[in-house]
C-alpha cells in the first residue's frame, strides 16, 4: 500500500472515530440524570399548569365537538381514548381529535410521501407504499403505549419516595393534606408526574371535593395498582380509625419491596434482551475477523493451484 492510501484510511478512521465518540458523548450526557434534573428545575414549576388540566376535564366547547361528531369512533370509544391519552399527560381539550386524525391521516400522508419519491420504481415502490402505510398506522399507538408506560414506571418508582415523606411529615405534626402539599413540592423535581397527580388532589380538596372521593380520582386517572392499593388502604384507615402514619409507614416498604422486585427482574431480563443483538451485530463482525483471513488464505491456495 502506497502511503498516500495510508494516510487516507487513518484519517477516514479518525474521522469516523471522533464523530462516533462525539455523539456517544451527547447522548450520554444529555440522557443523564444529573442532567435532566438541572433542566427539571430551571423549568416553571407545574403549578400553574394543574388548574387547566383539570379544567380539560370538562365537557369540551368550540370546535373540537363537531369535529369529533364527523369521526368514525363512538362517544365510549373516545372516552376510553381521552382517558388513555390523560393517563399519558395529553391533557390538552382537543387531544382525543387530534390523535384520532393522525390515526386515519398518517397512513394517507406517509404513504403519499413513499409514492412521491419512489414512483417509477416498479414492484419496489407499491413494497415501500404499503410499508409506509403501515407505519404510519401503528406509530401513533406505539407512541401512546410508551407514554403511558414511562409516566406508569416513574408513578411506581416514586411512590414509596412519596409514602416516606407523607410519613416523616406527618410524624412532625402535619395533617393529611399539608404532607401532601410538602411532598409534592420535593417530588417536584425527581418525580414531577407523580407530583403533579399529588397536586391535583389536593386542588380537588381545596375546591370542596371529599378527600377520599379525590384519592378515588387519583386511582381512576393513574390505573396503577400500587395507587389503587394506597387509595384502598387509606379509605379503611379512614373507615376504621387507625394510625394513618403507620399505615402508609408499611404500605411504604410494601411499595419498596415492589420496586426492588422489578428492577431484579429487570436485570434477569437482560441476558435474554442481549442476545439479539449479539446475534445481529457482534457475531458477524467477530466471524469476519477470526474466519476472514482464513478464507482468504484458501482462496489463494485454491487459486494458485
Amino acid at each position: 500500500m502506497t502511503p498516500t492510501i495510508i494516510v487516507l484510511l487513518v484519517a477516514i478512521f479518525a474521522s469516523v472515530a471522533a464523530l462516533v465518540a462525539s455523539t456517544m458523548s451527547y447522548v450520554l450526557t444529555s440522557t443523564s440524570t444529573e442532567r435532566k434534573r438541572l433542566k427539571d428545575a430551571t423549568r416553571t414549576s407545574t403549578a400553574a399548569s394543574v388548574l387547566p388540566a383539570i379544567m380539560s376535564l370538562a365537557p369540551k366547547t368550540g370546535g373540537w365537538q363537531e369535529i369529533e361528531a364527523i369521526l368514525p369512533r363512538s362517544k365510549k370509544e373516545m372516552d376510553r381514548l381521552r382517558g388513555r391519552l390523560h393517563r399519558a399527560g395529553f391533557r390538552y381539550q382537543g387531544a382525543p381529535t387530534l390523535y384520532t386524525l393522525t390515526e386515519f391521516l398518517g397512513p394517507v400522508a406517509l404513504g403519499g410521501i413513499a409514492y412521491y419519491f419512489m414512483q417509477g420504481q416498479g414492484q419496489m415502490t407499491w413494497i415501500v407504499v404499503a410499508g409506509a402505510v403501515i407505519l404510519g398506522f401503528f406509530v401513533p399507538g406505539l407512541y401512546l403505549e410508551q407514554r403511558l408506560t414511562k409516566y406508569r414506571r416513574q408513578l411506581q418508582n416514586g411512590l414509596p419516595d412519596a409514602l416516606d415523606l407523607m410519613v416523616v411529615c406527618i410524624e412532625a405534626g402535619s395533617g393529611l393534606d399539608q404532607a401532601i402539599v410538602k411532598t409534592s413540592d420535593e417530588l417536584a423535581i425527581a418525580y414531577p408526574i407523580l407530583a403533579e397527580e399529588l397536586r391535583m388532589v389536593i386542588t380537588e380538596v381545596r375546591a370542596g371535593k371529599p378527600r377520599l372521593d379525590a384519592f378515588k380520582s387519583l386511582a381512576n386517572r393513574t390505573k396503577v395498582d400500587d395507587i389503587r392499593s394506597l387509595v384502598a388502604m387509606l379509605l379503611q384507615t379512614d373507615k376504621f380509625g387507625t394510625s394513618v402514619g403507620q399505615a402508609l409507614r408499611t404500605h411504604a416498604d410494601t411499595s419498596r419491596t415492589k420496586r426492588r422486585q422489578r428492577a431484579e427482574e429487570r436485570a434477569q431480563k437482560i441476558g435474554v434482551k442481549l442476545v439479539f443483538p449479539l446475534v445481529l451485530f457482534f457475531f458477524p463482525a467477530l466471524y469476519v475477523v477470526v474466519l476472514g483471513p482464513a478464507v482468504i488464505q484458501l482462496m489463494h491456495a485454491f487459486i494458485s493451484k
